[in-house]
C-alpha cells in the first residue's frame, strides 16, 4: 500500500467496541462510530474505546424518538471519558448532521 499516496484511509475495526482500543495503528486520528439502536449506554459500558477517540459519530439520528435515545446522557458519558472528543449526531439516511461532520475531517486534514 503507497501510504505516502494516501490522504485519508479508514480502518474499520473488528466491530465491537472492547478490543480495538488496545492496539496502536499509527492513526492520526480515532474515529467511534454509535449507533442509536445500540442503547445511550455505550460510553458507560466501553469507556476505553471512547477515551481513545478523537470525534464521536452517532449515527440514526433519525431513530431517537423510536429508540427513547437520551443523548443527553450519551453525551455526559462521553465527557466523564474524554471531555475532549467531538460529537457529531447524524443520520446518514436523511444527511442530518453529515456536513458538520465532513467539515470537522477536512479541518482536521489541513
Amino acid at each position: 500500500l503507497p501510504l505516502d499516496e494516501i490522504a485519508l484511509l479508514f480502518i474499520e475495526n473488528v466491530g465491537n467496541l472492547v478490543c480495538p482500543a488496545n492496539f496502536n495503528l499509527g492513526s492520526d486520528l480515532n474515529v467511534v462510530i454509535a449507533s442509536v439502536p445500540e442503547g445511550h449506554d455505550k460510553p458507560y459500558k466501553y469507556p476505553g474505546m471512547f477515551a481513545v477517540a478523537d470525534v464521536v459519530l452517532l449515527n440514526k439520528a433519525d431513530l431517537i424518538d423510536v429508540f427513547e435515545f437520551d443523548v443527553d446522557y450519551f453525551r455526559r458519558g462521553l465527557e466523564m471519558v474524554n471531555a475532549d472528543a467531538s460529537l457529531f449526531v447524524l443520520s446518514c439516511r436523511s444527511g442530518e448532521g453529515a456536513d458538520a461532520w465532513v467539515t470537522w475531517l477536512a479541518e482536521q486534514m489541513a
